[in-house]
């Protein structure tokens, strides 16, 4: 059998403790790689994630939105020797009525701007160096189908996903040809996020409900995504820059057919 593309190799993934990030971390551990977990504010759970990929992972703790990207990179570099591997994960809102103009302010759009693009490109041009150091790297930006259709929690957060996989566009030129960089654009994913704000017979109730609504019958989870990171990663998809990844088991076919209560097409 061959080896592993993985093997080997350096990864760090950005909010990395829970959700989309803890299950793309495991998914790389498991592949060969070696993981930084970042984390911020879930020490514990990263820490337990490290534990759980034995000495393929280790918590590191930065604080992206304050800066501390270069840092990351440094440890990671002191602790490994190289990064070949980035999965911009870490992301924040607020929830917010799309029609209620009032609902943000300025101070709301650049906290979200802060961590979901911002600290995504610091990230970024901070592993650069390391990543042409090893012979090339590749990058995967976790958008969303938000920054698409500018749907999602508030307008803040869609516009701030809209930047990122334009981002992504950019940078795929930039960066190129020794450095990869695509973005996946999740739809509804039932994480432990949607456990803590409704409960977990809210969670159920919610998987239920989105699996009747879109073309897979399928609630996206945690897992799901992590697969379309780890595909774009591998070398299998060399070819692959600059692209957006939608992965919402098909909801986005039915935007063309959405219209306002009352009204014909």
């Amino acid at each position: 059998m061959a080896e592993d593309f993985f093997a080997g190799k350096v990864a760090i993934v950005t909010g990395g403790g829970r959700g989309i990030g803890a299950a793309t971390a495991r998914l790389l551990a498991g592949r060969g790689a070696k993981v930084a977990i970042n984390y911020s504010k879930s020490k514990d759970d990263a820490e337990a994630l490290a534990a759980e990929c034995g000495g393929n992972a280790k918590a590191f703790r930065a604080d992206l939105s304050a800066g501390e990207a270069g840092g990351l990179a440094e440890a990671v570099k002191a602790e490994w020797g190289r990064i070949d591997l980035l999965v911009n994960n870490a992301g924040t809102t607020k929830f917010a009525n799309h029609e209620d103009m009032d609902a943000l302010d300025a101070e709301d759009f650049l906290t979200i701007y802060r961590l979901n693009v911002v600290a995504a490109f610091e990230m970024i041009r901070a592993c650069t160096p390391a990543m042409r150091e090893a012979g090339g790297g590749t990058i995967v930006n976790v958008a969303s189908v938000a920054g698409i259709f500018g749907n999602g929690s508030s307008v803040a957060y869609a516009a701030s996903k809209g930047a990122m996989v334009t981002m992504t566009k950019s940078l795929a030129r930039a960066l190129a040809p020794d450095i990869r960089i695509n973005a996946v654009c999740p739809g509804y994913v039932g994480t432990g996020w949607f456990a803590d704000r409704f409960g977990e017979e809210g969670l159920k109730a919610l998987n239920a409900s989105i699996a009747e609504k879109v073309p897979l019958a399928h609630a996206g989870q945690a897992e799901d995504v992590a697969d379309g990171i780890v595909t774009l990663l591998d070398g299998a998809t060399r070819l692959a820059t600059g692209e957006t990844l939608l992965l919402d088991a098909g909801a986005h076919l039915d935007v063309g057919l959405s219209r306002r209560p009352g009204k014909e097409f």
